[in-house]
């Protein structure tokens, strides 16, 4: 973790330029990959239904769609969106974007939900122990790999977004960096062996309390194949991108911004927040705007 804010750190002491995005209904497929060769140009057109941003000042339209986490949580299974108990004694149920804990995980006590001295947030407060327990976003991490001017996606063989395709990427375990995470990630889901080549772009989406980190990547091989939770691996050339299909708007946004950039001839590191639209479905990867983009 300390390893990836370190490198995140130095992209953006470098300075960068703020943008928001605008609704916009014009066309345009940019799509992630990671390595600094360039892929073919040409973009495909979008629905003309699809929610579309544009950066003001370069341009960008995005379709964008959010990738897999593990355990099968992800931007359409909220993190630990579950109502049942666990060994731990802690039983949750959502609200919105934030988990009602029922128990302490500490001592299994009933919790009471408060405001505590000092803070401005409610929080689930143990009535036996007396401790607190704090929600923080989730951070899943994975690999834009580019190989022969191509980008290799998985299809997921679990749900959500089965049969829909997404990079290889998921949820960062305890005691690995974030680049550490997204090359275990791309072993798990492609059984390809990657070389980090520089993170590519931060995505939080707070509605469900994730931060996706995307790094572009190269094959150490020419290797791959379909690990547990997936059912294909392919290379897609950028014309071929199955953009109608992907599994999260993380994915669509990545895709999106790394099209743009194999246009501008130049790899940038992006920042944004994806803000799911209010009474939409979480399976609906276009019902978002990309507000806050940064580019270094």
């Amino acid at each position: 973790m300390l390893k990836a804010i370190q490198i995140l750190g130095g992209c953006c002491s470098s300075g960068f330029v703020s943008h928001r995005w605008k609704p916009h209904t014009g066309s345009g497929f940019p799509f992630v990959s990671i390595s600094a060769k360039p892929l073919s140009s040409s973009l495909r057109r979008l629905p003309s239904n699809s929610t579309l941003l544009v950066m003001s000042s370069a341009r960008l339209s995005s379709r964008f769609g959010a990738f897999r986490s593990r355990a099968g949580h992800s931007e359409s299974n909220p993190v630990g969106a579950s109502s049942s108990s666990s060994s731990s004694s802690v039983a949750v149920q959502a609200s919105g974007s934030v988990l009602k804990i029922n128990f302490c995980q500490w001592c299994g006590g009933p919790t009471k939900h408060e405001i505590p001295e000092g803070e401005e947030k409610i929080r689930a407060i143990c009535t036996v122990c007396g401790k607190i327990t704090y929600q923080n976003p989730k951070m899943v991490v994975g690999c834009l790999i580019e190989h022969d001017n191509k980008v290799l996606l998985c299809k997921r063989k679990i749900q959500p977004s089965y049969g829909l395709w997404t990079l290889p990427a998921g949820y960062m375990e305890i005691g690995e960096s974030a680049a550490e995470g997204a090359i275990r990630e791309t072993w798990e889901e492609a059984t390809a062996e990657v070389e980090i080549v520089s993170p590519f772009a931060q995505l939080d989406i707070p509605r469900i309390g994730q931060t996706y980190i995307i790094f572009l990547a190269k094959l150490k091989k020419p290797h791959f194949a379909p690990g547990p939770e997936s059912s294909e691996c392919q290379l897609f050339a950028l014309d071929d991108v199955p953009f109608n299909s992907l599994a999260f708007s993380s994915m669509l946004v990545t895709l999106n911004l790394y099209v743009e950039d194999v246009k501008a001839g130049k790899f940038k590191f992006h920042y944004g927040t994806i803000n799911k639209r209010p009474g939409t479905s979480p399976s609906d990867i276009n019902a978002f705007t990309l507000d806050d983009h940064l580019q270094s």
